[in-house]
């Protein structure tokens, strides 16, 4: 069913939706230059290149095997993030090729009534939904923390936002039967290790979570099948969490009455027990010290610009970014121009959903001579806002502090 890793079978990415949202950029050419923050370490400066996956545009490598790859900044201009601009994220290096004719996902465990296996075309001949929604690594910024921390040096640029098409997860969970002992629904995919000792990429979810209406498996991206880098034929759609929990090249769905012991689900991917403000619990996995990481946290990034841009003294620039969280929506965007002393609402711009980037924009008459900072701050329906200092933890995780951008005026 499975091959090894064959770049040249890769399935092709797509392109972006026509009318998916404010542009903030017509430009979405490849970066002429490395754009690397100051802040990461200094060996991932020096080590991290611009490199092409097959049908990706060159993304920022950080590491080959397994294959990470963040997205420049300057690609994520638009509300809908393009299949072939959307990062890369593996955790092991076996990574197969699928064919979708023979690919089977199966539906089961001691938790279900029953076991069920489905095929692609079945998958596809279900009742389907379709909604925006963002993917962000769980380290997003991880590279930014200080002092550093072990794990991927990521920057902005591990996250993306794409249109997902699939089939509801309840929906295939209820053709199983759903037993009522079940407490978690455990999820299994076709990547596999390099070495025996490695352990295999298995994530669970609590039954709460994996009935939502939101919760896919999903088989279309931005109205393209997945492409291979993304998790072709089908994977897991979990809006509003962080990306640990979006199983790529799945094939296996268990309902199970004992939560799941694997490594990636303790002692990986967790947060020290009430240092952040998330609302989702996942409870069954909790111990006095940690819990699993759930929700993305609030958070803004300035895109329309690079890092150091030039404008004449008189000019009107258009600030512009991103902004998004956890499925409450964005309630508004501020920005500073005098390092936080005073604040100014920002405009927002379309609202693809709850889930989805919402972009804002803002328009500032250049005065002041020399090096200038803007800050973006962004804060959801309920309140919840960005923050001026990261709250540290060991895997650097919820890097959520402002973004700011320096630019010169002469």
């Amino acid at each position: 069913m499975f091959t090894r890793r064959n770049l040249l079978k890769a399935v092709p990415a797509g392109a972006a939706l026509a009318g998916s949202g404010l542009m903030l950029s017509k430009s979405m050419a490849a970066p002429s230059s490395l754009p690397l923050s100051p802040l990461l370490p200094e060996g991932t400066r020096a080590e991290a290149s611009l490199s092409q996956l097959p049908g990706k545009k060159p993304l920022i490598k950080l590491s080959d095997r397994p294959p990470n790859y963040e997205a420049p900044i300057e690609y994520l201009r638009t509300q809908i993030t393009p299949n072939d601009s959307f990062y890369v994220r593996y955790h092991l290096s076996e990574i197969p090729d699928v064919d979708a004719q023979s690919w089977r996902l199966t539906v089961g465990g001691d938790g279900a009534e029953s076991q069920r296996e489905f095929s692609y075309g079945e998958l596809k001949d279900m009742p389907s939904v379709e909604l925006a929604a963002v993917n962000q690594c769980s380290g997003n910024r991880r590279g930014l923390s200080n002092p550093h921390v072990p794990g991927v040096q990521w920057g902005y640029g591990a996250m993306g936002c794409a249109r997902w098409k699939g089939v509801r997860l309840k929906d295939l969970l209820e053709k199983a039967g759903l037993k009522k002992d079940a407490v978690e629904i455990v999820f299994d995919g076709a990547d596999g290790p390099a070495l025996e000792k490695t352990p295999d990429f298995i994530k669970s979810l609590p039954v709460w979570k994996a009935m939502e209406e939101t919760t896919l498996v999903a088989y279309e991206m931005n109205g393209e099948s997945i492409p291979h880098y993304n998790g072709f034929p089908a994977r897991l759609i979990v809006p509003g969490w962080t990306a640990t929990y979006w199983l790529k090249h799945l094939t296996s769905i268990k309902a199970v009455t004992k939560p799941e012991q694997g490594f990636w689900m303790n002692p990986a991917y967790r947060i020290p027990l009430g240092k952040f403000p998330v609302v989702s619990r996942f409870i069954s996995q909790e111990t006095a010290t940690s819990t699993p990481i759930t929700d993305i946290l609030v958070n803004s990034l300035i895109t329309s610009h690079a890092e150091g841009a030039s404008f004449k003294a008189g000019s009107l620039i258009a600030f512009g970014g991103l902004a998004w969280d956890g499925g409450f929506g964005i309630q508004s965007v501020d920005v500073s121009l005098d390092d936080g002393h005073t604040w100014r609402e920002a405009s927002l711009g379309e609202n693809l959903g709850r889930f989805a980037f919402r972009p804002f924009s803002y328009s500032h008459l250049a005065k002041t001579k020399g090096k200038n900072k803007i800050l973006a701050k962004a804060t959801n329906t309920i309140g919840q806002t960005q923050v001026a200092q990261l709250i540290q933890n060991p895997a650097g995780y919820h890097n959520n502090v402002f973004h700011s951008l320096s630019f010169n005026v002469t």
